[in-house]
C-alpha cells in the first residue's frame, strides 16, 4: 500500500523497530521491491521517547497506515481515536488479516491463510489435483491495493469535508471481493465452482494450448474470433456445428473443444502460432517465464522493470508501477 503512496509521489516515513528494523531488510528482493522512495526512522513505541516522535509525526501526516493486529496500536496510544484526537485530518488506514470487527478480527494471518479461506486456493489449480496457492502473494497485494485506493478516496472526501477518517482493510475481505462470477453463479445456480485447470468457467474457447515447443494462449471470446480461429487452424467445419456455435455450447462441449484444437496446435511452435494469430487478430500470448520479462520488448518499453540502487545488493530491477 505505502509503496503504491510512494510510487505517486508521498512522502513515506516507515516506522521500524529497533535494533535493527524491518525483517523484510533482510530477506533480499522484497525489501528491494515493497521498500522502495520511503523514508525510515526506527522508533521503540514502548518509550516515552519513541512516542513522543510519532505523536510529532503524526500531528504533521496526511495518512498513517498501520499492519498490526487489532487493538495493537490501542495499548501503544495511538489508536483511531487516539489519533484522531491529535490530528481530525488524518485518514487512518488500518489492513490486517480480518478487519477490525467480527469472530476472526484477533487471529494473526498471512497470504496463504486468506488465499484458503477467501475460496480463491479452491478454484485455482488443475481439476481433481491437490489445493494450489497463487504464485504470487495475491493475498498481500490486494489488500495493499485496496488499502492505497481507500486511503486515497478518504483524502478525496476530506478535500470537501476537512476530516480524515478510519479505513479498514481486511484481507479475507479482499480474497472475496475479486471472486469474479464465483459468487454470483453460486447464488444463481448453486454450483460451486472449481479448478478448471487452463480453461475459464464461462468462455470457451479460452485456455492455454500445447504447442511444438511450449505452449500458448487463445481466448477467442466471441463468435467472431471463434470463426476466425478455427479458420487459421483448419478447422472451418466446427464454425457452424451446432455443438459449437454459440458460447453457451461450448461450454457445454468445452472438453471435445479443446481436444480438436490441440490435434491441430501440436504441430506448430509457439511463435510461429503466435504470428498467425497476432496477424489475424486473435488474443493470444505465450506463457512466459520470469527470464523471458526481461527480454519482453512491450513489458520494456513501458518501463515495467524498474533499477534501483539497494544498500549490500548493488543495483537490482523490482517491477514497476
Amino acid at each position: 500500500a505505502t509503496m503504491i503512496m510512494a510510487d505517486l509521489g508521498a512522502e513515506v516515513i516507515k516506522v521500524e523497530r529497533p535494533p535493527k528494523g524491518d525483517p523484510a531488510r533482510y530477506q533480499g528482493g522484497m525489501f528491494a521491491s515493497a521498500g522502495r522512495n520511503k523514508k525510515s526512522v526506527a522508533l521503540d513505541l514502548k518509550s516515552d521517547g519513541g512516542k513522543e516522535a510519532l505523536r510529532k509525526l503524526v500531528l504533521d501526516c496526511d495518512v498513517l497506515m498501520e499492519g498490526f493486529r487489532p487493538g495493537v496500536l490501542d495499548r501503544l496510544g495511538f489508536g483511531w481515536e487516539a489519533v484522531r484526537a491529535l490530528n481530525d485530518r488524518v485518514v487512518y488506514c488500518s489492513i490486517s488479516g480480518f478487519g477490525q470487527t467480527g469472530p476472526y478480527s484477533g487471529r494473526p494471518a498471512y497470504d496463504m491463510i486468506v488465499q484458503a479461506m477467501g475460496g480463491v486456493m479452491s478454484i485455482t489449480g488443475e481439476p481433481n489435483g491437490n489445493p494450489v496457492r497463487v504464485g504470487t502473494s495475491i493475498g498481500d497485494i490486494i489488500a495493499g491495493m485496496m488499502g492505497a485506493y481507500g486511503a486515497l478516496a478518504a483524502l478525496y472526501e476530506r478535500e470537501k469535508t476537512g476530516e480524515g477518517q478510519l479505513v479498514d482493510i481486511s484481507m479475507l475481505d479482499c480474497q472475496v471481493a475479486i471472486l469474479e462470477n464465483a459468487i454470483a453463479k453460486y447464488s444463481a445456480t448453486g454450483q460451486v465452482a472449481r479448478p478448471l485447470g487452463l480453461k475459464h468457467p464461462s468462455i470457451t474457447p479460452f485456455e492455454a494450448y500445447r504447442t511444438k515447443d511450449s505452449w500458448v494462449i487463445v481466448a477467442a471470446g466471441n463468435n467472431k474470433l471463434f470463426a476466425k480461429f478455427c479458420e487459421v487452424t483448419g478447422r472451418q467445419e466446427l464454425i457452424n456445428d451446432p455443438k459449437f456455435s454459440t458460447n453457451p455450447e461450448r461450454n457445454k462441449h468445452m472438453q471435445e473443444l479443446s481436444d480438436l484444437m490441440q490435434e491441430r496446435i501440436k504441430d506448430k511452435t509457439t511463435d510461429e502460432w503466435l504470428k498467425i494469430f497476432v496477424d489475424n487478430g486473435i488474443p493470444c500470448g505465450p506463457i512466459n517465464s520470469i527470464d523471458r520479462l526481461f527480454e519482453d520488448p512491450q513489458i520494456n518499453y513501458r518501463n515495467m522493470l524498474v533499477e534501483v540502487e539497494q544498500t549490500h545488493m548493488g543495483k537490482v530491477k523490482v517491477a514497476g508501477n
